[in-house]
């Protein structure tokens, strides 16, 4: 098995995620609305980090929409699929967690697989190449890594499963480097490697107890520091070498997976904050459903809103849907665009003057009637995020 070296970077990465998981377990009640939200927020963004950078072409708002049902036009039906593959992957491995008969074995690894490649027989999914694959740069398609021959890749991958069955006692966050640095280093699939491997190194944390969705939610890191994760892997060398010290790798997983936790908390917070000020807005000033909510918290981030994606997020009827939008664009928060089906719904100044005034902002947020939206939206979210982090 791999070797690696329990640095002082990767201790005190240890203790820094123990001591946020325990912050972020004390939390206390959350909105429940609010909370399902915010799940479905990080694995979209998760989902299509995960799957751009293996080149699905997806983003996160359309990831969103396909989650809640929602078919965007603009993503092929192949590509859909792809997305909804992954997200079972994931909630696959939430369900096997905390099995008490649960252990470490290559058929897992494979029915992870076949569910990332949503069950494609093209693809390969669910088994081991057949063929000698090779690790290429994208700039120039020069070969950076030889994994092992397809002969050796059973073994090697049950010698993996072995060592994890009998390390269960190792820090998650370890474990999950080290499957996910083992899984890339055999690339034992034709296709899904990369993918295959994040959701094992959540299956990792998942197993530890980390199981709130800032610790499982690295993918989205990665996505933004493609350098960073493409520059972990060199200690892997330039061919399959079962002796390698994956110091390195483990240090920038941990690395990364700590900012990434520190990051989201701050941001989780200050979503709750403007979902609660929302939720005012709509059932106090506007004496609508709080389901409404929904719609001017996508609208706030700029994410556009259908008629079919506020329906299925809220579970409504088609005509609940067109007058609950209907209602909110009268009240000059929203703004409808384009017709029939294809018709969004987009903020208006109004909404972002409504979150200064109900969340007092007034004397942090200067409104102006020439600040662009996105200026506006960006200073209402700063100014909410300096007082979390004043209190």
């Amino acid at each position: 098995m791999y070797k690696y070296r329990l640095t002082d970077s990767i201790e005190a990465a240890v203790k820094r995620l123990h001591e946020l998981r325990a912050r972020l377990d004390s939390r206390g009640p959350l909105p429940r609305v609010w909370l399902g939200r915010t799940r479905r927020d990080l694995e979209a963004e998760a989902i299509a980090a995960s799957t751009s950078m293996e080149g699905v072409a997806v983003t996160a708002d359309e990831v969103r929409r396909i989650l809640v049902g929602d078919r965007p036009k603009e993503v092929s039906p192949e590509n859909r699929q792809l997305v909804l593959g992954y997200q079972s992957a994931m909630e696959y491995v939430l369900r096997r967690a905390d099995d008490a008969g649960f252990t470490w074995q290559t058929e897992l690894i494979l029915g992870l697989h076949d569910r990332v490649l949503a069950g494609s027989y093209a693809l390969g999914a669910g088994r081991f190449r057949d063929t000698q694959n090779r690790v290429t740069r994208a700039s120039d398609g020069a070969v950076v890594y030889l994994p092992p021959q397809p002969s050796d890749v059973p073994g090697a991958l049950d010698e993996m499963c072995r060592w994890a069955q009998q390390h269960q006692d190792l820090e998650p966050p370890i474990m999950a480097a080290c499957l996910h640095v083992r899984l890339a280093g055999i690339h034992p699939l034709a296709d899904g490697n990369g993918r295959t491997a994040r959701v094992l190194a959540s299956l990792a944390m998942y197993r530890g107890g980390f199981r709130l969705p800032e610790f499982t939610s690295l993918e989205e890191w990665w996505g933004r520091h493609l350098s960073d994760y493409y520059r972990a892997f060199a200690c892997l060398g330039e061919e399959w070498n079962p002796d390698a010290d994956v110091t390195q790798f483990i240090e920038i997983h941990m690395g990364a997976q700590v900012r990434q936790v520190e990051a989201l908390s701050l941001r989780q917070e200050t979503e709750r904050a403007l979902w609660i000020v929302l939720e005012d807005i709509v059932s106090e000033d506007l004496e609508m459903d709080r389901r409404a909510a929904n719609a001017l918290y996508d609208a706030f981030l700029a994410r556009p809103i259908t008629n079919e994606y506020y329906r299925r997020l809220t579970d409504v009827s088609v005509n609940t849907a067109t007058a609950d939008l209907k209602r909110l664009a009268a009240s000059g928060m929203l703004k409808g665009v384009g017709y029939g089906r294809a018709r969004m719904y987009q903020a208006e100044r109004r909404l972002y003057e409504a979150v200064v005034e109900a969340a007092e902002l007034t004397r942090t947020v200067q409104i102006g009637s020439a600040l662009p939206l996105e200026r506006l939206r960006h200073l209402v979210v700063a100014a909410l995020a300096e007082r979390i982090r004043a209190n």
